[in-house]
């Protein structure tokens, strides 16, 4: 049985937000181009490598991963000490020099190279943005809902991007959809420019970056809902890596189609996420995510093992459809389980642990769709991805139950220290003097306590009830 959670005000739209309407404005424009990239590299990968197109995309993709593993969490843990709108326009700008050059390729290692500096940048971009949303939108409903927006953005990348590459093929050569991507990131980084995006306090003692990054990892770890959405997370992507990697194989090998059909099948793909992406944000006022990301997580594995038989067109169609629903079941609620792990203090760092974390999920599917695809067949590449899936399911099924969503009763040790503290709950002291405006930092002490409320891991809390 679902479980219930509070109904939502009528008025919840985060468009009405002035600030996010231009961010999310940036996040379509800029993940739409990078869809034309997505089916443009599948068609470079098929004129470098001919039938070992799987193999070379795999490849790619992995190296992809491998940056965003690598640079995410150091850029999640120096976010709060830069300044963020100049540092995601420069991000922007340098995306757009990179992604101008692939058109100029003549070799494999070419690609591999801009693809690696490219998604470093990616990887520097994306949680440093997407910490920035909770701040503007406080309200949990209406971040929900951009949480859904957003899923719907990325879900351009799999739908709108590869009809409009379909369209643009039938008058131009895959080159020219880098130069709509190069393009697409500069009109980005003008909207973000165009915002007032809020400001952080600091202080001279706050954490070191090292030591946010070591806080973000040691957080993720500590929350049992987060462990679980690791496991969910990699079931997601073994459902979207057989969609990415497999696609153009799929349909030149087995199905004998061409650039349009392969541009078809990621649109398949994506309208299967965003038709889940729409009905999801009402679904989540009244129920936890819980249910919603574990039955998404089965249905990619079943999907995937019907995937294995190798369906004719109309069947690999609704397979793509199908995946689509799966993986955004369990992507779009994703966020909202950072956010409810997460203090002010360790969000930035969090969310780029589990963008990190999430991508050891991708880097691992990827290899494996692009390497059994081309070494053993694509049929025991789907039953691999299947099981995995299928393991991943039951594992955050057992990691996650209902009794972590509620308050929990837990002792507080006495306990003395400094930090940048307010005088909630948690710190009801007396002053010797003036401390200064809140948040101050000074020292304090803690008597031992009681009490019960929602948990998350942070200074007064460092294991699990």
């Amino acid at each position: 049985m679902l479980e219930k959670t509070t109904s939502a005000p009528q008025d919840a739209s985060p468009l009405k937000d002035r600030v996010f309407r231009p961010l999310f404005a940036a996040q379509v424009i800029a993940l739409a181009g990078t869809g034309l990239t997505t089916v443009a590299l599948a068609l470079l990968a098929y004129d470098l490598a001919g039938s070992q197109a799987g193999a070379v995309l795999g490849t790619v993709l992995a190296i992809k991963m491998v940056a965003y593993v690598g640079v995410a969490p150091l850029a999640g843990a120096y976010a709060g000490r830069l300044p963020r709108r100049a540092f995601l326009v420069a991000l922007d700008c340098v995306r757009a020099a990179l992604i101008a050059c692939l058109p100029f390729v003549t070799a494999l290692w070419q690609v591999y190279a801009l693809v690696f500096f490219l998604n470093a940048a990616s990887a520097c971009f994306t949680p440093v943005f997407q910490a920035t949303i909770p701040e503007v939108l406080q309200d949990e409903r209406r971040y929900t809902r951009a949480l859904s927006l957003s899923r719907l953005a990325y879900d351009l990348e799999s739908l709108l991007s590869p009809s409009l590459a379909a369209a643009a093929l039938l008058l131009l050569s895959y080159d020219a959809l880098f130069s709509l991507n190069a393009a697409a990131f500069l009109l980005s980084g003008l909207l973000i420019l165009s915002v007032q995006l809020p400001v952080r306090q600091t202080s001279e003692n706050a954490a070191s970056p090292w030591a946010l990054l070591r806080e973000g990892f040691f957080v993720y770890f500590g929350t049992p809902r987060l462990r679980a959405l690791f496991l969910l997370s990699f079931a997601a992507a073994c459902g979207g890596a057989a969609v990415i990697v497999n696609t153009v194989v799929y349909v030149h090998t087995t199905l004998g189609g061409g650039q349009v059909a392969t541009a078809l099948g990621y649109a398949c793909y994506g309208a299967g996420s965003m038709a889940a992406a729409l009905v999801l944000p009402k679904m989540l006022d009244r129920y936890a995510d819980r249910a919603f990301m574990l039955f998404g997580a089965a249905l990619v594995a079943l999907t995937l093992m019907l995937g294995s038989r190798l369906p004719d067109q109309m069947g690999f169609l609704a397979i793509w459809f199908v995946l689509g629903v799966a993986t955004s079941l369990i992507l779009t609620p994703s966020a909202r389980l950072v956010q409810r792990s997460a203090t002010e203090e360790s969000r930035a760092a969090l969310y780029a642990s589990q963008f990190a974390l999430s991508h050891l999920g991708w880097l691992a599917s990827y290899l494996l769709a692009g390497w059994v695809g081309a070494q053993i067949g694509l049929s025991w590449a789907f039953v691999c991805l299947a099981v995995l899936a299928g393991v991943s399911a039951l594992g955050a099924a057992v990691l996650w139950n209902g009794r972590h969503e509620t308050a929990q009763e837990h002792v507080h040790p006495a306990q003395d220290h400094t930090h940048l503290h307010i005088h909630d709950d948690h710190h009801q002291h007396e002053h010797e003097g003036w401390e200064g405006p809140e948040p101050h930092s000074h020292p304090h002490y803690h008597a031992a306590k009681r009490h019960r409320h929602a948990y998350v891991i942070d200074l007064h809390h460092r294991s699990w009830p």
